[in-house]
């Protein structure tokens, strides 16, 4: 069973203060998204109607309903699979050192925020807790859990981000780049999709209205909190900051506001 709580992390640390129902929003979301890309690949989603949890679970059920969901176990594939359709975020800062994200050439001249030609896979390690993720090439992720597996990771993760990100765009949301997890199923062995998908935790989504490449966009996710904790200098280690009443206030607004506009 995964629970997703309202708390939420950055740089690799847990805030003090949480986003008010950010675990329902976050659940949800997958949810979602789990059901819309099923088609592509399964994943480890069996339920989040809590009225199909098992009984030993009915009496905690207050607590876990819209926060919850009922999931095949896995073994971890300790890869993090980051596809970027633009260029933004770390992306951005690498590229401007060496014009390459994660091993791969790309055009000279672009400009921050705008859209690459195709989607490019940029994988990172799974970190240990406490430890940074950090960039590695595909024939890093080919090494490292072999080729046959990474190759159909990395086909899999580029259609799943191409048709959430067509979909997306058709709402008035562009999705400029995302995480997934895999995982094998530890009856089956077969390769699933796990974790959370497309949330504005994992995800960067711009309101495709006020798009302009060159700049900084405006954002439906995390991307806020990370602004704040960089406009007080804060040195990513831990203890971490606590959030401001209007930065959590806002947070949550965005939240809520890309998963009314994606879902409905």
């Amino acid at each position: 069973m995964i629970v997703s709580t309202d708390r939420i992390s950055a740089y690799d640390c847990i805030l003090p203060n949480g986003i008010p129902d950010k675990g329902r929003i976050l659940t949800g979301l997958s949810v979602f998204w789990f059901k819309k890309t099923s088609r592509i690949i399964q994943n480890h989603l069996i339920t989040s109607d809590v009225g199909e949890y098992p009984d030993i679970l009915h009496k905690y059920i207050e607590i876990l309903d819209g926060r919850s969901m009922l999931v095949h176990k896995a073994k971890t594939i300790p890869v993090e699979c980051i596809v970027r359709g633009y260029i933004t975020g770390s992306g951005w800062l690498e590229y401007n050192k060496n014009r390459s994200i994660c091993g791969i050439k790309l055009p000279e001249n672009l400009r921050k925020s705008e859209r690459l030609e195709e989607p490019i896979f940029t994988p990172t390690t799974k970190a240990e807790i406490g430890k940074h993720d950090e960039n590695m090439s595909f024939e890093m992720m080919c090494k490292k859990i072999g080729g046959d597996l990474s190759e159909r990771i990395k086909d899999l993760s580029i259609s799943i981000y191409s048709y959430a990100h067509d979909y997306s765009i058709g709402r008035g949301i562009i999705i400029a780049d995302t995480k997934f997890e895999f995982g094998l199923d530890s009856k089956s062995g077969n390769l699933m999709l796990i974790d959370e998908i497309l949330t504005p935790d994992s995800s960067r989504f711009w309101p495709s209205a006020d798009y302009q490449p060159g700049k900084a966009q405006d954002s439906y996710d995390k991307q806020y909190v990370r602004d704040y904790l960089n406009s007080i200098n804060w040195d990513r280690k831990h203890p971490a900051p606590s959030l401001p009443e209007n930065i959590v206030n806002n947070t949550a607004i965005k939240y809520k506001e890309v998963q009314r506009i994606l879902t409905g």
